[in-house]
């Protein structure tokens, strides 16, 4: 997109722009370190300036008293050697140097060091001229010098300039990580609201400007189909009912009349049973589909916990639970006087939809736990059993694909699985999660964690 390339640009260039800045800085920097070094260095008193001057001034004979006075003045010695090496004359010439030398260490001394001292010869008619400087003053090379200052202080600057480079680089980097995320985190929000369904108004200016104004369409064609979706599954549920109610009802009058075949009647119980089936399956796609889209109200109120589960049970004893299957309760003592807001019609939803989720899948029975305990300021509430369990392909299915169709028999006993997937739902509405924990043949534990407090 143009825009978003815009942008890239704008940031490239302003890096390049900081990266140029960063060398002119470190030039400045160079220069302002080592202008008086070099300056000093290179000043009147330097060897290449200095000695014309001195040979000037000298002779085999000798040296002008003016002259003798500046090098004293400057702690540099001086002394001129005739072409045998001996020393004819000296000034202020350090007392452990010798009086005459050989060609050899004339070779060697001219080329660097005599005795530490950085000296420096002058070629003049009849004798050599050498000037000596302090020690630790000049660092010699073969053909050039440098002050020793310059290269003692240079490790050190480079080091500093290493460092301050790249704090000037995390600070830059940190400068424009915090302008990228603040000027993205909009964006950001915004795809993981429509990744969860939200409807998304996203105002932003500058070169993201078209990135928000698609994202913004893209909200609006998703709220678009979502509710023509919604709306379908409303007006198909409502379309059905009376046709279905009209099957269900002769249905049920062919399976009781008694002067109707035996097979007939048969068939006839089934097609009742398969009926109940489909309306149930309506009701958990309208409620589904509800509850993904917000149209489903939450009325809360308080409610005591632990009674509702209580109420839940005994209705469920009371209406005939097969012998095969046991419901017991174990509920803290400390959560009987909690109550908690919500939406009692729906949590009574999900809690039956776990304990139907246990029975159909143990058909051989199963022992069946309701469980609620408070620590933390939540509420635990558990369904558990100690049936067949889950494998583990089974729970990835779960989490893979939430809801799905299939058929398991020759009997057309429809297995929708919406029952979990309502349940994650209630729970999510009430600011809740929802955990699956189970093993094969060690039963199978869901877990709702509700805040409180």
């Amino acid at each position: 997109m143009k825009s978003f390339a815009a942008y890239l640009s704008k940031y490239i260039l302003s890096f390049t722009a900081f990266i140029i800045a960063l060398l002119s800085l470190n030039i400045l920097l160079f220069f302002f370190a080592f202008h008086n070094i070099v300056t000093d260095a290179y000043n009147e008193t330097t060897p290449s300036e200095l000695l014309p001057r001195v040979a000037a001034a000298a002779s085999s004979d000798g040296i002008s008293p003016e002259m003798a006075d500046y090098l004293n003045s400057h702690d540099i010695w001086a002394m001129y050697l005739n072409s045998q090496g001996i020393s004819l004359w000296s000034v202020s010439a350090p007392e452990e140097l010798p009086d005459s030398y050989t060609i050899q260490e004339i070779a060697v001394f001219s080329k660097g060091y005599l005795r530490d001292y950085p000296v420096f010869v002058w070629s003049m008619e009849g004798g050599l001229l050498v000037l000596g400087y302090p020690p630790h003053s000049y660092f010699k090379f073969t053909r050039n010098y440098y002050p020793i200052e310059l290269i003692r202080i240079m490790p050190g600057f480079l080091a500093g300039m290493l460092v301050l480079d790249l704090l000037l680089l995390l600070i830059a980097y940190s400068y424009s990580k915090r302008n990228i995320i603040r000027n993205t985190a909009p964006i950001i929000a915004s795809i993981q609201g429509l990744s969860g369904g939200d409807p998304v108004s996203l105002s932003m200016k500058g070169e993201l400007t078209e990135i928000a104004e698609s994202i913004n369409k893209a909200s609006l064609v998703l709220s678009r189909q979502n509710a023509a979706r919604a709306n379908w599954i409303s007006g198909v549920s409502h379309d059905i009912r009376t046709p279905l109610s009209m099957i269900m009802g002769y249905a049920e009058h062919i399976s009781t009349d008694g002067t109707v075949n035996p097979k007939v009647q048969e068939q006839a119980s089934i097609i009742c049973k398969q009926s109940i089936r489909i309306k149930e399956l309506i009701q958990d796609l309208n409620l589904v589909s509800q509850l993904e889209y917000d149209m489903q109200p939450l009325h809360r109120q308080p409610v005591r916990m632990a009674k509702l589960l209580r109420t839940y049970a005994a209705n469920m004893l009371n209406t005939g639970l097969p012998d095969q299957y046991s419901l017991t309760l174990d509920i803290a003592p400390d959560t009987d006087s909690i109550t908690f807001a919500c939406d009692e019609r729906l949590l009574n939803r999900a809690i039956h939809n776990l304990v139907q989720n246990s029975i159909q899948h143990n058909p051989q029975g199963c022992d069946i736990c309701l469980s609620l305990t408070c620590s933390n300021h939540e509420l635990l509430l558990i369904v558990e059993d100690n049936g067949i369990g889950l494998s583990v392909e089974k729970q990835h299915e779960l989490e893979e694909k939430p809801h799905y169709v299939n058929s398991t028999d020759e009997q057309l006993d429809l297995r929708h699985g919406l029952g979990l997937l309502i349940v994650r739902q209630i729970t999510t509405a009430h600011h809740g999660t929802m955990l699956i924990e189970s093993e094969p043949s060690k039963g199978c534990k869901t877990s709702l964690r509700f805040p409180v407090g």
